[in-house]
C-alpha cells in the first residue's frame, strides 16, 4: 500500500501560479514565466514527490531464496530529496547494507527503495531509518544499515549559506544496531575508502 493522497495536478499548477504572484513575480509579463506553474507542479508530482505512490511492501515482496547470509552492501546510491521545512531539493548518496534473512532482492530494487523514500518530503535523519527498517520489516532482513551524505540547499542557499557544508547520518535496524554486525558494515566501507565514511 502506498502513502499517497489523491493528486490534483490542476490545483498544484494553480497554487504555484498563485505563489509566484504573491511574491511579486511578473507573471503574465515575463514570457519566461508563462509555463512555469505547469513545469514546477509536474516536477513535484511526477519526479520529486512521486515516492508517495510507491508500494514499499510490494516493492520488497518478491525475491530469491538464499542460503548465503553474508552482508550485502550497495554503495553510492545517488538521489534527490526535498526538505519538508523549506521545500527545496537537496542531493545525497547512500551506502545501504543488509544481512539477508530468507530472501535477497535485486540491487535495482534497493535503489528503487531508496528513491521511493527520498522522493517524499523527508529529513535526511529520517530517510536512512526508513530504508533500514523497511529492509527488516518487508524483506525480513536480519539487520540493515544506511549511511547518507547529503548537501542541503536549505543550508547552502539560505540562512547561513554554508555552501560547502555536508551532513552525514547513520541509521541501523535489527541486529546491525550494535555489535560485530554493525562493525562489519563500517569495515566493508573502509575497505574501499580508508574509513572516511564513518560518522
Amino acid at each position: 500500500m502506498s502513502d499517497s493522497l489523491p493528486v490534483d495536478l490542476s490545483a498544484a499548477r494553480a497554487a504555484i501560479a498563485a505563489l509566484l504572484r504573491a511574491v511579486g513575480a511578473p507573471v503574465g509579463r515575463d514570457p519566461e514565466l508563462e509555463h512555469t506553474p505547469e513545469r514546477v507542479a509536474d516536477m513535484f508530482v511526477n519526479e520529486l514527490l512521486d515516492g508517495y505512490r510507491v508500494d514499499i511492501r510490494g516493492l520488497l515482496r518478491d525475491g530469491v531464496a538464499t542460503s548465503e547470509p553474508g552482508l550485502v552492501l550497495l554503495r553510492d546510491v545517488r538521489f534527490t530529496f526535498v526538505c519538508p521545512h523549506h521545500l527545496v531539493p537537496s542531493v545525497g548518496r547512500a551506502h545501504i547494507a543488509y544481512l539477508p534473512g530468507p530472501r535477497v532482492v535485486g540491487l535495482g530494487t534497493i535503489v528503487k527503495l531508496a528513491e521511493a523514500y527520498a522522493h517524499r518530503l523527508v529529513l535526511q535523519e529520517t530517510l536512512g531509518q526508513q530504508i533500514a527498517e523497511s529492509l527488516c520489516e518487508h524483506l525480513e532482513a536480519r539487520g540493515a544499515a544506511v549511511l547518507i551524505h547529503g548537501t542541503h540547499a536549505c543550508l547552502s542557499a539560505r540562512g547561513q549559506q554554508q555552501r560547502d557544508a555536508a551532513v552525514v547520518t547513520n541509521a541501523f535496524a535489527g541486529v546491525m544496531r550494535e555489535g560485530r554486525e554493525r562493525d562489519e558494515f563500517f569495515r566493508s566501507l573502509a575497505a574501499f575508502d580508508g574509513g572516511s565514511d564513518r560518522k
